[in-house]
């Protein structure tokens, strides 16, 4: 791991977001709630909340954070059948919540997947990326931005 014993504990913040692309009926299935293993953006919620706290156990060279908030919302685009997620992560430390925010939002769209396979076989998982990026040396970074 890089050592980050000597840099200043700053507030940090990162957005990622992610979408899921399904059939007509399985998406009608998401919005009435009446998927057959329950409450889908519910249980996708703690899954990414859940992510966000482990992903240290995840990713090899992963530094572990105090969190101080994680934030999972969703947006139902019936027109296109997708589910987007965006995962928000903060902290007060030494490093950024990246990887965090990232790790939520995948967890978040493959407990979508778990939860509606039976469904629905041909989900397509799409565009992971991180948004946003604030705190740190490098300051507040926006996709698009450079």
């Amino acid at each position: 791991m890089v050592d980050v014993g000597a840099k200043p504990e700053t507030c940090r913040v990162a957005k990622a977001a992610g979408s899921i692309r399904m059939a007509a009926d399985t998406f009608a299935l998401i919005q009435a709630g009446h998927a057959a293993k329950g409450d889908v953006l519910g249980i996708a919620r703690i899954a990414g909340i859940q992510g966000a706290k482990h992903t240290a156990d995840l990713i090899p060279l992963c530094h572990p954070i105090a969190l101080t908030r994680v934030a999972i919302e969703f947006e139902l685009d019936e027109a296109g059948c997708r589910v987007h997620v965006l995962a928000t992560c903060e902290c007060v430390g030494r490093t950024g919540v990246e990887m965090e925010a990232l790790t939520a939002a995948g967890a978040a769209l493959l407990t979508i997947y778990d939860m509606c396979k039976a469904a629905d076989r041909g989900m397509v998982i799409e565009s992971i990326r991180l948004l946003e990026k604030k705190g740190g040396k490098s300051g507040h970074w926006r996709a698009g931005n450079g």
